[in-house]
């Protein structure tokens, strides 16, 4: 069975291209949000596996969004993702919720799925 994911980013051609990166690698993309509102209303009507979520969404904030989806979907586990290197975001990482974190240009079926090991 695929592992069905969510992609919530602010950025319209990055939800595209990494859907279709994902889907080309057997991942499920069960739907994309490029909000917190939107996030959460989709992971409660999709309940997907994973949710990779941009830590950086515009105005909002990925690390809060983390923290609002492990206390409302516990089932669908979060990766922060940025095109950030983890080294420029140890303190926000500690304080997140998430099972990991993925610079951009590393994301990946394989990638993901180490993570969730």
């Amino acid at each position: 069975m695929a592992l069905r994911c969510l992609i919530v980013d602010d950025n319209r051609e990055f939800l595209t291209s990494a859907a279709q990166l994902l889907g080309s690698q057997g991942v499920e993309i069960v739907g994309s949000a490029s909000s917190n509102a939107e996030a959460l209303r989709l992971v409660g009507a999709l309940e997907p596996d994973v949710a990779l979520v941009d830590i950086e969404l515009g105005d909002e904030d990925g690390i809060e969004l983390s923290q609002e989806l492990a206390a409302r979907a516990p089932s669908t586990r979060v990766v922060l993702i940025s095109a950030y290197e983890r080294d420029d975001l140890v303190d926000l990482l500690s304080n997140s919720p998430a099972i990991g974190f993925l610079p951009k240009r590393a994301l990946g079926a394989s990638a993901i799925e180490r993570l969730l090991r």
